[in-house]
Order: structure tokens, then C-alpha cells, then sequence
């Protein structure tokens, strides 16, 4: 029977108001930060993923819960103004997803729960208050750039000895807890460059969103497009050298100086003044594994940068060059799927081939994804 209108609070209109083809792009930030803090993924990237998908998830549904009388004029088929998915529903989702994203960084540590608790005071911000403003499209960065830096602080925290203890037990050593302390600052300074490339690429492309409606703007996915472009450059670029394959040349030896002093004095006084010959130099070191591991992450970053840029900025050309509301949403969810590739190589360039190369495994899931469900 056709013509018959979809039943309310359906799986369809849930999986279209969480925007679950956008899911895929969630789990690479606590990745990112993680390959970023050094010790790898373990137990507190596991409550950070969750974390960050609950976070992100109640930022959906508080996001159509905001806008939903915009969205009755601008976008009526989605599910709050066609009457799929019950208004109060969609702000006691948002709640209780927000409830879950916390609880499930507290397992993670203090470090994590404070991470998670600023990346939650941002998502609502930007619902309630931020998104139609200026400031809009920081907050947004700001949250992805936290998201990171959850992973990183859940990842090195994870394991350690809670600071608070049983009264039995005494106070917490003063060491210990320094030690932690110096683990947290150690994490946050080593992620600060993956949180701040994720952010700046969110920011350009909710710079380009709020277009998405009305189409018309040429600057913003021009912005975006030479953002994308310089992102793929540096994260393309050579780290650090490895100290295996740092070479010395040996210094000059010479009998004058620059004056030519020393061809004024007597050949027989030249002779016998002349130093032995210079041994010859010892062969090249070997590579060492970690200078082999170091080449080979920075071969999977380029890929993967390449990947990134071709993933962003096809689309964004096609908005640059006809600015209509359809290709721009199409250079937004572009934008939102390049997340996994631009998170991948902020992996492997950290260090972490492996995790970058499984989380680019999550490209394709999510292209498949945005064919049944706009991740916008």
C-alpha cells in the first residue's frame, strides 16, 4: 500500500536524526589522540571512543531539537517537523547520550572526565546558543579539537591509580600524583597538533554548512578548499628526522689558515709540521627499527594525505564553481567523510601506521552509509 505516512519514532527516522552515516567519522579522533600520547590504543581509547560517539550522537539530536522550527520551513521532511520523532524524544535522547558520554569517560580518569565534560559544555553551547553566530563554526572546531584530546588524556591516564583512595590507605603519594600530572601535560602537548589540524578542517566546514540551506556563497568552500590543501601539505610533510639516519660530516683539517700562512712556511718545516693522514670514515649505520618504523609511517601519511584531499576537495571545487544548495551539501558531507582519511594520517604520522590504515578501512563504510542516510 502506497501513500501511507511513516510510523513515528521509526528506525529510519532515528538513524536519519542521529545522522548515523556520520558516525564512522567519530571514533578516529580518540585514535588520533591516542597514537599522538605514545603508549598506543588500550583501555581508556576504548571508554574514549564510547564516549565521543555518545557525545556526538546527543549533539544530533540536540541539534534538530534546536532547530526544529527552522527546519519546519527550511528542511520539513526532516524527522522532528514531519512528526517521525517527538520533539521532547529527541531532547531526552540528547540528555541521556550526554549522560553516557560522561559516565563512560569517568572510567577513563579525572584527566578524561574534565576532557569530556568541556566537550559537552561545547555541544550544547553551539546548539542552544552558538550555531546561528559568528562564533558558531569555532565551537564546532573547538569540540572536534576536544574530542582529541580526550583520547590522548584517556589513553595516558588509563591504568594509573586513582588520586583519590580509601581513608585506610593514607593520602596519595606525592610523587605519584606529580607523575600523573606530568603524564596529562605530556599527553595534551603531544596531541595539541592533531587537535588543532582536525579542528581548523571542522571549522571550515561548518563554515561552509550554514550555507546549505540557500546555496549562494563562493568564499566559503574556497576558504575550505585552500584549508584542505594546506592540511594534505603538512600533513604530507617530513617529521622529525630519526636520529639513526642523522649523519655528521666530519670536520675540515687543514695546516693554514685562510691567508694562505702556511704555504709561506719551508717545504721541510711543512713536512714534518703535517699531520697523519685522517683515518677513513666508519661505514653508515645500518637503520634501526625504530628509524625503519618512522620511514614507513611517513610513507603511509602521504598516502593517506592524498586520500584525505581527494576525499574534500572534489566537491568543494564543484561548490566553488556553482555554488547551488545541493552541491554544497554535497562539498559538507564530503567534508564530514574526509574526517576518517585526515584522521588516519594525523595517526600514521604520529607514529601509528597500523591504526591509520584501519581507520581508513572506515571510508568506505561510511560512503556506503551516506547513501541511505545525508550525514547532514
Amino acid at each position: 500500500m502506497t501513500g501511507v505516512p511513516p510510523r513515528p519514532g521509526t528506525a529510519r527516522a532515528w538513524s536519519e536524526l542521529l545522522r548515523v552515516s556520520a558516525l564512522p567519522s567519530v571514533p578516529g579522533d580518540a585514535l588520533a589522540g591516542a597514537a599522538a600520547a605514545g603508549p598506543g590504543p588500550g583501555r581508556g581509547t576504548a571508554w574514549a571512543v564510547g564516549a565521543s560517539v555518545c557525545l556526538y550522537e546527543a549533539g544530533m539530536a540536540l541539534n534538530d531539537w534546536a532547530d526544529r522550527h527552522v527546519d519546519a520551513v527550511e528542511r520539513p521532511g526532516r524527522p522532528l517537523p514531519s512528526g517521525r520523532v517527538a520533539p521532547a524524544a529527541a531532547l531526552g535522547a540528547a540528555g541521556a547520550l550526554t549522560a553516557a558520554g560522561l559516565a563512560l569517560a569517568s572510567r577513563a580518569g579525572r584527566p578524561a572526565l574534565a576532557a569530556a565534560s568541556a566537550l559537552a559544555a561545547t555541544v550544547w553551547a553551539y546548539d542552544l546558543r552558538l550555531k546561528h553566530t559568528a562564533a558558531g563554526p569555532a565551537a564546532m572546531g573547538a569540540a572536534r579539537g576536544l574530542d582529541v584530546l580526550l583520547g590522548a588524556l584517556a589513553t595516558a591516564s588509563a591504568g594509573r591509580v586513582r588520586e583519590t583512595r580509601p581513608a585506610a590507605q593514607g593520602p596519595p603519594r606525592t610523587g605519584a600524583a606529580a607523575g600523573g600530572g606530568r603524564a596529562v601535560t605530556a599527553a595534551l602537548a603531544a596531541a595539541a597538533p592533531s587537535a588543532a589540524a582536525l579542528a581548523a578542517h571542522t571549522y571550515a566546514v561548518t563554515a561552509v554548512s550554514r550555507h546549505e540551506a540557500d546555496g549562494g556563497s563562493t568564499a566559503a568552500p574556497a576558504g575550505a578548499l585552500a584549508a584542505a590543501v594546506l592540511l594534505a601539505l603538512l600533513a604530507a610533510g617530513s617529521g622529525p628526522p630519526s636520529p639513526a639516519a642523522e649523519r655528521r660530516t666530519p670536520p675540515r683539517t687543514g695546516s693554514g689558515d685562510r691567508h694562505g700562512t702556511a704555504t709561506r712556511l719551508p717545504r721541510a718545516i711543512l713536512r714534518r709540521a703535517a699531520p697523519p693522514p685522517a683515518p677513513a670514515p666508519p661505514p653508515a649505520p645500518a637503520p634501526s627499527p625504530a628509524g625503519r618504523h618512522r620511514v614507513a609511517s611517513d610513507r603511509v601519511a602521504v598516502i593517506m594525505a592524498g586520500a584525505y584531499l581527494r576525499t574534500v576537495a572534489g566537491p568543494l571545487l564543484h561548490a566553488v564553481l556553482n555554488p547551488s544548495p545541493h552541491l554544497t551539501q554535497r562539498a559538507v558531507g564530503g567534508g564530514v567523510r574526509a574526517m576518517i582519511p585526515l584522521q588516519a594520517v594525523l595517526a600514521a604520522r604520529s607514529g601509528s601506521p597500523v591504526a591509520g590504515t584501519a581507520l581508513l578501512g572506515l571510508a568506505p563504510v561510511a560512503r556506503r552509509l551516506a547513501r541511505k542516510v545525508s550525514p547532514t
